[in-house]
């Protein structure tokens, strides 16, 4: 009867999509969300002052983060140039998939070493100490409102602030600079070991497994970097085993100018400090040198 094949049809259609939706899950555990609850370390490990911080999302989550002033920075607070700004470089840090803040304190000494840069690093919802589950919508709205927070804080020049990111955090600083809401653009966006998309990610790591397709659209940074405005840097390193150099070289390609691009050579995606800390620190200042007022 057509009633029943109508109701079948729709069973089938309900059936399928929640194998796909299972798929999608199983596909973001393996390849995109490996959050860790317990921060070990803190700068503090490490002899760098700090603030710890809480801020809360658009959609009323809480997210964990410190501020880490600049090697120049007084204590309590920092010193004002004679116009009434602050007078240091910031840096918005959004870190990679795996791990949390306490992941990066050795990053974060030497980027702050490198750069002389106030530095701001955050944790994503369901990382560390911050509240809520991650999902790649949840990933944006963090992001956004890290921004937001930190334009608030008095150490800050909000003509200042360069977007940081690492790994999949690139999505994140991708995103927020082709998307920012009213208000100061980024002073320059860095992204380090960057992927094209989600999908080219599923591709390098599973090639006989057709499941690239789940991840159609999912953070595609390659349709988004057009839309980014001001200066760009891109950082890969030519063996990197978890994201392949050839997507960062895609993303430079199609990123509008300017725009540099710095291979490194002998590390991978996880091992860049180790290895070729000497080569990074030194493409870092000379991109920061041809930035405006530097």
């Amino acid at each position: 009867m057509p009633g029943r094949r109508a109701v079948f049809l729709l069973l089938s259609l309900l059936l399928l999509a929640v194998a796909a939706m299972g798929l999608i899950s199983w596909l973001h555990r393996q390849l995109v969300f490996f959050p860790d609850s317990t921060v070990a370390r803190t700068p503090s490990d490490i002899g760098l002052d700090f603030a710890e911080t809480y801020f809360d999302t658009a959609d009323g989550v809480k997210l964990n983060g410190w501020f880490i002033p600049a090697p120049d920075a007084d204590r309590s607070v920092r010193t004002e140039s004679a116009d009434g700004t602050a007078a240091d470089l910031t840096i918005l840090w959004f870190h990679g998939n795996a791990g949390n803040i306490g992941y990066q304190v050795d990053d974060i000494a030497a980027l702050r070493q490198w750069t002389g840069a106030n530095i701001f690093v955050f944790d994503y919802r369901g990382y560390g100490n911050s509240g809520g589950r991650p999902s790649e919508r949840a990933f944006y709205q963090d992001a956004r409102a890290a921004w937001r927070y930190l334009l608030t804080r008095r150490e800050v020049n909000p003509q200042r602030v360069i977007l940081y990111g690492r790994s999949l955090g690139t999505a994140a600083a991708v995103e927020l600079a082709a998307a920012l809401p009213a208000g100061p653009p980024p002073y320059a966006v860095i992204l380090y070991s960057p992927l094209t998309s989600l999908r080219d990610m599923a591709r390098a790591a599973h090639p006989r497994l057709p499941i690239h397709w789940l991840a159609a659209g999912q953070f595609n940074s390659l349709a988004r970097i057009g839309g980014v405005s001001g200066p760009i840097l891109i950082i890969h390193s030519a063996d990197d085993e978890i994201v392949p150099v050839e997507q960062g070289r895609r993303l430079f390609a199609a990123a509008p100018e300017p725009k540099q691009l710095l291979i490194l050579n002998g590390a991978g995606h996880n091992d860049v400090l180790d290895l070729s800390d000497a080569a990074l620190g030194e493409g870092l200042v000379s991109f920061l040198n041809t930035l405006p007022g530097n």
